[in-house]
């Protein structure tokens, strides 16, 4: 009995720590990332009902950073193997990033609590979820590999092709809808005898049990709550309305002194839609009720003049920055970068 006390507090003992820990990243960018700037106020032209806040232009991006990661995880994994990907450099970009976007979100009102606390859960799951893939791959998976050779295993260019297809499939669905179950079929009828392939169908097997059971969880809550909205209104000026009926989901509104309401896609279809857009000499009025919005731009270049954050990114030679512009000189932006060779990445709405 006092051997199992004594396990038993060094038990409780570990997960305050983890507790602790988990939350650090919480209280710091609560306490220590605050901006002093004071809100400008502008006059929306869409109809209140269609307006969302303007600072989920910012607080979007650090769901997308874990998009971004699982992008990076899939290209680094396509050659190389789990343990070579940079998890806690992962971890650390979301959280700060999330610092960056905060102090910047007061020059353009105050985050709601809903948000705060959706961003906050994210970032804590994934924080938890990159560490516990750490421990194993940077040990036991790293073992394995070694074990492996030099020649990959079937199951090692199957999960690198899952985790590419995964990380298209968050571009513009929620991860909870992906099928983890097929996933871990495909293991157990791709695998081989070899000792890596074994290793893989067991580890990943768990890991996409886990995520599936987890999956169902969240889509219970959501379908309890409603999604989000998947459409939003915009104005935009300079082009026809035969140009705006042959981009897929966009809908004409209402002809306005200030140029076409259109509705349109959010998420992914949205950034093309306007990339689409700015190509053909469109300008953008308004977008969500808000004249100020966030982009992400790809470059070889280290620093970019005004980006919010910049980082590099993993499996590639060249860096991503946060860009925020007023939106009616996005297409402008849009078109300039386009010339410079510069890449846009994604156009995050509200």
């Amino acid at each position: 009995m006092r051997r199992l006390w004594r396990y038993s507090k060094r038990l409780v003992l570990l997960l305050v720590l983890c507790v602790i820990g988990l939350a650090s990243p919480v209280v710091y960018t609560e306490t220590m990332c605050r901006g002093t700037a004071t809100p400008q106020p502008y006059a929306t032209l869409i109809a209140p009902e269609h307006h969302r806040p303007e600072t989920r232009t910012l607080m979007t991006y650090p769901e997308w950073h874990i998009v971004h990661a699982y992008d990076d995880y899939a290209r680094v994994i396509s050659t190389g193997d789990p343990h070579d990907f940079g998890y806690l450099r992962a971890i650390g970009g979301f959280w700060s990033s999330l610092c960056s976007l905060t102090k910047v979100a007061s020059a353009h009102g105050e985050v709601d609590g809903g948000t705060k606390q959706m961003v906050y859960v994210i970032g804590t799951s994934f924080t938890a979820e990159l560490l516990m893939k750490a421990a194993y791959e940077e040990t036991l998976g790293r073992l394995f590999a070694g074990l492996r050779g030099q020649d990959r295993a079937p199951l090692d260019d199957v999960s690198a092709r899952q985790a590419t297809d995964y990380a298209a499939f968050l571009q513009q669905v929620p991860w909870y809808k992906w099928p983890f179950e097929q996933d871990a079929d495909e293991l157990r009828a791709k695998a081989t005898e070899t000792l890596r392939d074994r290793e893989r169908r067991l580890a990943l097997g768990i890991e996409y049990g886990v995520k599936a059971a987890y999956a169902g969880v969240i889509a219970d809550a959501v379908a309890q709550v409603g999604p989000d909205a998947l459409t939003l209104r915009m104005i935009v000026q300079d082009v026809d309305k035969a140009r705006l009926e042959t981009l897929e989901g966009v809908t004409v509104i209402a002809y306005r002194p200030e140029g076409i309401e259109v509705e349109t896609p959010r998420y992914r279809a949205l950034t093309h839609i306007l990339q689409d857009l700015a190509a053909d000499g469109a300008r953008f009025v308004e977008i969500a009720g808000n004249d100020d919005i966030l982009f992400t731009v790809v470059s070889k270049d280290a620093a970019l003049e005004n980006a919010i954050y910049s980082s590099a990114r993993q499996g590639a030679p060249d860096h991503r920055h946060l860009v925020m512009v007023k939106v009616p000189d996005l297409a402008e932006y849009l078109r300039a970068m386009m010339a410079s060779g510069q890449r846009l990445e994604h156009i995050h709405d509200y």
